[in-house]
């Protein structure tokens, strides 16, 4: 949209004290959770999101956590418990968390859904959508996502990821959850990705900023009216 100048000798009477008395009050950081979706050995999941959560946490309208979906598992189902404990040994000699260990991941990981104010998925694109892993943990949460944003950063082949992020705006609907339009998508990483390239800092800047406009419109709207009572 093109800017309209001001008629000529048009001049704004209010004084720099009024101009900053009407100004609005400063707002306290979005609370960010990233999650990373891909759980498999080898993964290029943290390489990506460590680059993205670099970029996040120089902005001062965020703070950041990351929650790592290969330290979590959803509790065991019940009567499960003692298969769990045997395995116990097993995993802690592969370096796999113990199923105590991500239980308590599960928990804390839950408590940072809990608290966060908007979401970032770091996903990649498995056989034309995400992983199943990302799937359950999403689908084990329900309030935690309901009347906050979600952006996404994919990766992939030739797509990006960006048939993943398609897949993945469907489900996030349903949950009640906004997702963003803008998308930080990496093509064949393995082979062309650079942390320092400016195109891509700046396409995860303004996706930030559409999640950071949404992030605080909706923290504002929960505060007057809980979206429970919707």
């Amino acid at each position: 949209m093109e800017r309209v100048a001001p008629t000529r000798g048009a001049r704004d009477h209010r004084s720099h004290a009024e101009m900053s008395e009407t100004a609005s009050p400063p707002q306290p950081p979005l609370r960010l959770a990233v999650i990373i979706g891909s759980t498999r050995r080898g993964r290029f999941g943290p390489t990506i999101a460590d680059w993205f959560t670099a970029v996040a946490r120089t902005r001062d309208d965020l703070e950041t956590e990351v929650i790592d979906l290969a330290d979590v598992q959803p509790p065991e189902a019940p009567g499960t418990a003692s298969s769990a404990a045997d395995a116990a040994p097993a995993a802690a000699a592969s370096g796999v968390p113990s199923a105590a260990e991500a239980i308590q991941a599960f928990a804390a990981a839950s408590e940072a859904l809990e608290r966060a104010d908007a979401f970032v998925i770091v996903t990649p694109e498995y056989n034309h959508s995400f992983p199943g892993g990302l799937k359950d943990f999403i689908d084990a949460h329900l309030r935690q996502w309901q009347a906050k944003p979600v952006a996404f950063v994919s990766y992939g082949g030739m797509s990006g990821g960006l048939r993943a992020v398609e897949h993945l705006r469907q489900v996030f609907a349903e949950l009640h959850a906004t997702t963003v339009r803008n998308v930080v998508s990496v093509h064949n990483p393995w082979t062309t990705f650079d942390a320092e390239c400016p195109d891509a800092r700046a396409a995860a800047h303004r996706m930030l900023d559409q999640l950071g406009w949404w992030g605080s419109a909706l923290r504002d709207a929960r505060a007057v009216r809980p979206y429970e009572e919707v």
